[in-house]
């Protein structure tokens, strides 16, 4: 030691009068440190039997209850060019307010006066139908006015046939007697020249029977000519029987064929006429495409296509916006180990991004800026990433979510399962063991079985 003073001291006597020093040096180090281990072991030891709330952690992020409240994006239905905006980001719209316009870009669609020209071939093609329809109508009535008049002259040809047939029959009779008086003359002009050659009759005599046999063989002529004439009328009556209702037939067919072109030929401008009534229905949809609406109130995000003069293709997004007055509600995924411990109904403790929380693991009820949910729904199938999603709700019966939160904000979500000691947390993790679901379904029997006591 540097002495810079003439003075003495001994060092002995002032460790003697320090009452702290005293005690430090009479103190025993080694059983205080035992103490305190021994008084941290046993503390560690009761909090092994402490409660802990087992729970499931989970990020998530904010969407809609209903998938139409959800963002989306605007899409044109047909391909344009931008002629006008009516919008801005940020802004609010309500449902039908114009967001932007655009004009034609295809040729089939340029004519200004599109649907009036349509309009006017369709009416020119219903007189055309009405044309057919008029046709049709007089081919009927002419097939018709031929088949009475097949009838009038089957009638009339079978009447003729019918006057033959009962001429003829005259005139076989006329014939047959004809040919007995010829046969009469004959013998009797035979005997008159045999009485002639013996002297007996006069040659003026002989000559007056051959006169009458002459006339008598005339007669059988005349009449047999006659029958003949009849019985070939008669056959060619019959003839023209057949040939009557032929060239009927035939004019008929030739008008029924007629009657089907035109009718054909109606069906087949009936069928344009509707074609281009579809077309004409489309022509005036298409124009009110070109102003494309808000389909809800809702605000603009962000304007996809920009600027004016920017053509867009059919189906293309122009804007996307987000609706207004959503139901919010936050979108959580878990392992599918830990799938079967969620149940509908069940309350889960979140965290929003962006809201000051203190959260203590284990004792959830302890946490300060958490907000409750309530599980309404998950799904039956693996997602993507390999998780189940589940939905969850704003519980009612608690403090309500901030008004602030935006769609998208990330969120941490604490499924409360069920009240275990803390070494059976800590044996359950070291073992890779799920959280224990028959703690909940006993504690739940044993709530009811103790509401039945009471």
């Amino acid at each position: 030691m540097i002495n810079i003073t003439s003075n003495n001291f001994n060092s002995e006597e002032i460790l003697h009068r320090s009452e702290s020093l005293k005690e430090i040096k009479t103190h025993q180090p080694k059983k205080r440190l035992i103490y305190t281990m021994v008084g941290i072991l046993i503390f560690s030891f009761l909090m092994l039997f402490a409660p802990w709330t087992q729970t499931i952690v989970s990020n998530g992020k904010l969407t809609t209850l209903s998938p139409d409240r959800r963002p989306q994006n605007i899409q044109t239905v047909i391909g344009g060019r931008i002629d006008k905006w009516y919008i801005r980001e940020g802004q609010f719209v309500k449902k039908g307010d114009t967001i932007a316009f655009i004009t034609e870009i295809k040729d089939n669609y340029f004519d200004p006066n599109l649907i009036e020209r349509t309009s006017e071939q369709i009416d020119a093609k219903n007189s055309s139908m009405s044309s057919y329809k008029d046709k049709v109508t007089a081919l009927e009535n002419q097939i018709n006015a031929m088949k009475n008049n097949l009838g009038l002259k089957l009638k009339q040809n079978e009447n003729k046939i019918s006057q033959l047939e009962m001429k003829v029959v005259s005139d076989s009779n006329d014939f047959v007697a004809a040919s007995a008086n010829y046969k009469i003359s004959e013998d009797q002009y035979n005997r008159q020249e045999k009485l002639n050659s013996q002297g007996l009759r006069s040659l003026t005599d002989l000559e007056i029977r051959r006169l009458k046999f002459q006339e008598a063989q005339a007669k059988r002529i005349s009449a047999e000519n006659k029958f003949k004439i009849t019985k070939s009328e008669l056959i060619v009556s019959k003839m023209d029987l057949n040939t009557i209702k032929n060239d009927f037939i035939d004019k008929i067919s030739k008008a029924n064929s007629d009657k089907f072109s035109a009718i054909s030929d109606m069906y087949a401008s009936q069928g344009e006429i509707a074609k281009m009534e579809n077309q004409l229905s489309n022509y005036k949809v298409r124009n009110g495409y070109y102003y494309i609406t808000a389909p809800q109130d809702a605000y603009i995000v962000k304007a996809i296509s920009k600027g004016v003069g920017e053509t867009v293709k059919e189906g293309e997004s122009i804007v996307s916006i987000v609706p207004a007055n959503a139901e919010l509600a936050v979108e959580m995924y878990v392992y599918p180990v830990d799938m079967p411990l969620i149940r509908i109904g069940e309350k889960v403790r979140i965290v929003f991004d962006g809201w000051p929380t203190i959260i203590i693991n284990g004792w959830p009820n302890l946490s300060y800026g958490t907000f409750a949910g309530i599980v309404f729904a998950a799904d039956k199938n693996i997602s993507d990433n390999g998780k189940f999603r589940i939905l969850l709700q704003p519980d009612k019966n608690d403090k309500i979510w901030p008004s602030l939160l935006k769609i998208g904000t990330g969120t941490q979500c604490i499924a409360i399962l069920n009240d275990v000691p803390i070494w059976w947390e800590i044996w359950r993790n070291l073992n890779g063991f799920p959280a224990s679901m028959y703690s909940v379904i006993d504690t739940q029997k044993d709530k009811k079985t103790k509401d039945e006591k009471k």
